[in-house]
């Protein structure tokens, strides 16, 4: 429930529609989840740069870039988890009206959050890539030594550790990261949004 009172939306005369001609492409978001060293930062960052290089108008929020600004006095317990990615959602909606290819990477463990995420745009608009990889495999990689201290009790609400991941039940994309290199990968996701018909398809 808002707590804003006395305010109206304003329309612009400018449309999603008329964004999206010009971009020649379709506006949505990709929304990444997976355990914490599952590969959703890398596998957006080669995303993006080669949507970009195809001329894609696109933009990626990172869990940790988003928590150094917008979401900087949130936590980690499960209200702020909550309203950490209610605000991202949020946030995506505005990209997709503005005509871009959104892309999100966020653990975001709770399957109500994302189906919340997913609800607030239109059908279609919310492509959901589960990267798949085993809490054994994410540990060992631990790119930020994060597993460590969860194991030690120095990062509490840690997901995987002490805290729950619910995966996706009916994801548009499973990658598998212990499987699928980077460059298959994103090769994988751009014939996903060419068959699709969210970006043209290249001769």
């Amino acid at each position: 429930m808002s707590k804003s009172q006395n305010i109206t939306w304003h329309d612009s005369e400018v449309t999603k529609t008329d964004r999206q001609a010009r971009h020649a492409h379709k506006g949505a978001i990709l929304w990444f989840t997976g355990l914490s060293g599952s590969g959703k930062s890398t596998l957006s960052v080669a995303l993006e740069k080669a949507l970009f290089e195809r001329g894609i108008h696109t933009y990626r929020l990172d869990g940790d870039n988003v928590r150094h600004g917008l979401n900087n006095n949130l936590g980690f317990s499960p209200e702020d988890r909550q309203e950490n990615i209610r605000r991202i959602a949020e946030v995506s909606k505005l990209m997709v009206d503005a005509g871009l290819i959104t892309l999100t990477a966020f653990i975001s463990p709770y399957r109500a959050d994302r189906d919340r995420a997913r609800q607030i745009v239109k059908d279609g608009e919310f492509i959901e890539i589960y990267t798949k990889a085993s809490v054994e495999a994410c540990e060992a990689r631990d790119p930020k030594g994060l597993y460590q201290k969860a194991r030690t009790g120095e990062i509490p609400e840690f997901t995987g550790i002490s805290a729950p991941y619910e995966a996706p039940e009916h994801p548009e994309i499973v990658i598998d990261t212990e499987q699928t290199t980077i460059e298959r990968s994103v090769q994988y996701i751009i014939n996903y949004l060419e068959v699709h018909h969210y970006i043209p398809t290249t001769l």
